[in-house]
């Protein structure tokens, strides 16, 4: 018997088969139920059962055990359009109109019909609470590229509370105006010198803004706190944009740092903000693999790479809990290009060396796998390949784009396992969306 099935053998003998069943994630709730923030990932941004089964889970995270919110790889205003509606504070009449202001490449991440769903589910959820007196469940944004909306956002707001102030944070943020809302090309400028840096004036108008946060709530009331923080965290999105925009035309491994770490100080925020009304405030938080992951466990470790899952759990030590997607084959939402459009697109099946191929040997075509219960064995403990697909697949690039090695057992505390998947439905399709596609049989990338 060869090394690979002992393997195979040892992760059979721990798999939780998925059988469509209700109970079928109950391991995996009994695992995080008592953990403060539950990260839960994805292989790729265009799976189906990815969205399914993490918008299924989320939900009996919240109405079983109390979860006060969901946190999601997504830009703060955009996100916080849907957050209104579902807690029943906006003038939009269909979760449909509460996704509208995702337009952002790419859109269908999240206009797509699982989202669609849950967002509905929320704001009925959400309803009913309200009814019973409860606090509601928020939905928020983690990421920084939305420079231009935050700072649209910050100036609506301070319109209403402070014009003279709105009238300052219009003069700090003109410097980006020449650059016709292309946040690239202020970085590309401000990198090489050739337009000066907003840096100082960003800060300047985040610090101002913070200052008169008690005057701000003193003269409207504690009912102004959500807004307040709205602006307060898109004025701090658009300081570490700056910075990250102007870091994307230097060292790679910088921008993604920095991408990372205000992910992990807004969730920080918002876990402060929520004490406000509830003791012990936990959240869900919806991202990719690579974000969820303890980079720790990757080989982009020695690059100097961190991520979202490493400060998680270095910041909330044991109130932490990571799960992982994968999957062996199927077909995916993605674009061939950065910008391009959404088409409905052929994974290949996974290379032999990786993760995936061996959990496509187990007895079970989908499961639950506790990387924990695999720690004292010799199993996953080598590191292994991983996929890893984005908004971007290129499968003429297989191994060179999308995988890297991993140890599983330290990277998550449990992955779901879904041997065949089919693409996430978009709510707007594009022309390419149908396409001729390679065969499952097309060579190998390099």
């Amino acid at each position: 018997m060869s090394e690979n099935d002992n393997w195979i053998r040892c992760i059979s003998n721990h798999a939780l088969p998925l059988r469509g069943e209700s109970t079928d994630l109950d391991p995996l709730l009994e695992l995080a139920a008592d953990s403060d923030i539950v990260l839960i990932g994805e292989a790729t941004h265009g799976t189906h059962e990815f969205y399914a089964l993490r918008a299924q889970l989320t939900r009996r995270l919240l109405s079983e055990h109390g979860f006060a919110a969901v946190a999601a790889e997504s830009d703060w205003p955009d996100s916080y359009r849907v957050n209104r509606f579902v807690r029943g504070s906006s003038a939009d009449k269909t979760a449909h109109q509460a996704l509208t202001d995702f337009r952002r490449f790419p859109s269908w991440m999240w206009r797509n019909r699982d989202v669609l769903e849950f967002v509905d589910w929320l704001r009925e959820y959400n309803q009913r609470r309200l009814k019973a007196r409860q606090e509601t469940v928020g939905f928020y944004g983690l990421d920084l590229y939305s420079l231009h909306g935050s700072v649209a956002a910050v100036l609506e707001y301070l319109d209403g509370v402070d014009p003279e102030l709105a009238q300052r944070a219009r003069e700090r943020y003109g410097c980006f105006e020449q650059f016709d809302r292309e946040p690239q090309a202020y970085g590309y400028a401000a990198r090489l010198g050739l337009s000066p840096a907003c840096e100082d004036a960003v800060v300047s108008q985040l610090r101002e803004l913070q200052s008169r946060r008690t005057a701000i709530i003193q003269r409207d009331g504690l009912s102004a706190e959500d807004e307040f923080f709205h602006a307060e965290q898109n004025a701090r999105v658009i300081k570490n944009a700056e910075e990250y925009y102007r870091a994307m035309f230097g060292n790679q491994v910088q921008s993604w740092n920095l991408r990372d770490t205000h992910m992990a100080d807004t969730l920080d925020a918002l876990l402060e903000h929520l004490r406000l009304r509830i003791d012990r405030p936990r959240v869900v938080v919806w991202a990719h693999n690579s974000h969820v992951g303890d980079a720790r466990a990757t080989e982009l470790m020695r690059e100097g790479e961190l991520n979202l899952g490493q400060l998680a759990r270095e910041r909330y030590p044991n109130r932490t809990c990571l799960i992982g997607f994968s999957t062996y084959a199927g077909s995916v939402a993605a674009a061939s290009r950065w910008g391009g459009n959404v088409e409905r697109k052929l994974m290949r099946p996974a290379l032999p060396a990786s993760h995936e191929a061996l959990f496509h040997r187990v007895n079970a075509p989908n499961f639950i796998l506790q990387t924990r219960d695999l720690q004292g064995s010799e199993a996953l403990l080598e590191p292994r390949l991983q996929r890893a697909i984005g908004v971007i697949y290129r499968p003429e690039t297989e191994r060179r784009s999308h995988y890297y090695r991993v140890e599983l057992t330290r990277q998550f505390d449990a992955m779901i396992h879904v041997d065949r998947t089919t693409a996430v439905e978009p709510l707007e399709r594009s022309s390419t969306w149908v396409r001729d596609e390679a065969p499952e049989t097309f060579p190998s990338g390099l």
